[in-house]
């Protein structure tokens, strides 16, 4: 039995949280240990500005469980003692899904560190049962490696992806595009799948696409551009407006697009770091964004009023984007959202 059998489907993240869950970082598995503590100072910081909105679950290893309790006197920050190789939750823990009366359950996908690239990960790929299993949630579990950073969905059938991850060979080699589509339409409910061709220049994740473009709402993408004929991105970015003006979505629609310059180029030891303003996090009634500040700060002011236009009634909360992109990722890739149980009203 899959989800679609219950009339599950999976919601657009601006639906209202009744929390969001983030792990804490793993010093042994991080790509420069060294910033180990830079790095925690980051996550601290997404966590406190994620709580000024929601109630924030932590994942954390049962031995650092007295160390990360003294960093917060918040009362709506819990810490859930989970074992778990990384701190990338958007990708190992569970995608929430919803039925029609409002009742939750969780998909749970097969993890291998995007395509076996960090070893060990078995732990993280037992995260998302254990946090289903605490709050006593309905489990489904998805016969596909599959990451919650490389799709995004309206909530009204739509789903955005891209090829290069999802048709990775590296994820599920014995797939084709159609049996991906097939298993993303039993397990989300979504009736069309977009596929944009590339992700963003130098990004680890093979090309996840919430460093890209999102929903904004159904009809209307957000995507990140760039104006720099030399840059790569300029390519990539030009090939994925193509498609997305070209397409419709599962309603027919044709889509609204919103363009965000994206910063400045910068690196970290000889490679590029995937800088990106779509890497923001919708919480209730706010925003959480990455800035990048230095040369990025004149940029960085465009993307804030971007989604200040786009989103009038939303607070855009603003946090050090630079805390922690050297390991790869940023707000979004770090959280996961959960939505009330009965309240399917989107904010």
């Amino acid at each position: 039995m899959h989800p679609t059998d219950f009339n599950y489907k999976m919601p657009a993240e601006w639906t209202a949280h009744e929390r969001t869950f983030i792990s804490w970082p793993v010093k042994d598995s991080m790509c420069h240990p060294d910033n180990h503590q830079s790095v925690c100072a980051g996550y601290q910081e997404f966590i406190k500005a994620i709580a000024e909105f929601e109630p924030v679950s932590v994942i954390v290893n049962p031995n650092e469980l007295e160390n990360v309790k003294e960093l917060f006197n918040e009362s709506n920050i819990e810490l859930l003692p989970i074992e778990h190789n990384d701190a990338w939750l958007r990708d190992n823990g569970p995608t929430f899904i919803i039925d029609d009366e409002g009742n939750r359950a969780g998909v749970n996908w097969r993890f291998n560190a995007w395509g076996g690239k960090y070893a060990p990960w078995d732990l993280d790929d037992k995260v998302a049962p254990q946090i289903l299993e605490h709050y006593n949630i309905k489990k489904f579990d998805a016969p596909l490696v599959m990451e919650g950073g490389s799709l995004h969905t309206d909530g009204e059938g739509t789903l955005l992806t891209t090829e290069e991850c999802l048709l990775n060979p590296n994820r599920n080699p014995d797939l084709t595009r159609e049996q991906i589509e097939t298993y993303l339409k039993q397990y989300l409910n979504i009736e069309k799948v977009i596929w944009l061709k590339n992700g963003l220049d130098g990004d680890e994740t093979d090309g996840h696409v919430d460093n890209i473009a999102c929903f904004a709402a159904p009809g209307k993408i957000i995507i990140q551009t760039c104006d720099d004929p030399n840059d790569a991105n300029y390519k990539i970015t030009l090939e994925n407006l193509e498609i997305l003006k070209n397409s419709t979505d599962a309603k027919g629609r044709k889509l609204e697009i919103i363009p965000i310059n994206q910063p400045p180029r910068a690196e970290y030891k000889g490679e590029r770091l995937t800088l990106s303003y779509l890497n923001f996090y919708f919480v209730n009634d706010g925003i959480i964004l990455p800035t990048f500040g230095g040369n990025a700060a004149e940029a960085d002011k465009m993307a804030e009023k971007v989604l200040s236009l786009t989103f009038p009634d939303r607070k855009v909360r603003t946090v050090n984007g630079m805390a922690v992109i050297k390991e790869g990722g940023n707000v979004h890739c770090t959280t996961q959202q959960m939505p009330y149980p009965r309240n399917l009203k989107a904010l």
